[in-house]
């Protein structure tokens, strides 16, 4: 008995300490380019997740990064996402969108700082590792 209480509670307390949302049957990230023409062409990031605006709001501002640097990083970021799109037995329909952006367009800052940190949101908020960053251990 002693031992099935101890035991209880210490699952509670390691599920106490996890700090990222579980990823559950249903949970989807929702993402979309949309260009909006008139004159110009201007492109916008939809984001289906409440949360993403108070995300954002807490992160370093898009003047930190260069608007090459943010490219970069979401071109590796889509191809990523789209390949686990496509793959929906092996890694699940939480990547319900497939994202779609092209290394030949120029979507400028604006919606590259908020697609780089989209990513950053889905890794923080769902525990996903999109793309494994900094060095590895030998």
């Amino acid at each position: 008995m002693r031992l099935s209480i101890l035991s209880l509670l210490f699952m509670l307390a390691v599920m106490a300490c996890h700090t990222t949302k579980p990823v559950t049957k249903g949970d989807t990230a929702t993402a979309k380019i949309s260009e909006a023409t008139s004159d110009s062409t201007q492109y916008e990031l939809i984001v289906m997740d409440a949360r993403f605006d108070s995300f954002l709001a807490t992160q370093p501002p898009k003047s930190f990064y260069s608007n090459q640097y943010l490219s970069n990083w979401n071109q590796q970021y889509v191809t990523e996402w789209n390949i686990r799109h496509n793959n929906t037995l092996r890694y699940g329909d939480f990547y319900e969108t497939r994202i779609d952006y092209s290394p030949h367009i120029d979507y400028g800052i604006d919606l590259n700082y908020q697609l780089y940190n989209y990513f950053l949101f889905i890794e923080k908020e769902y525990g996903i590792v999109l793309i494994r960053r900094g060095k590895t251990p030998r």
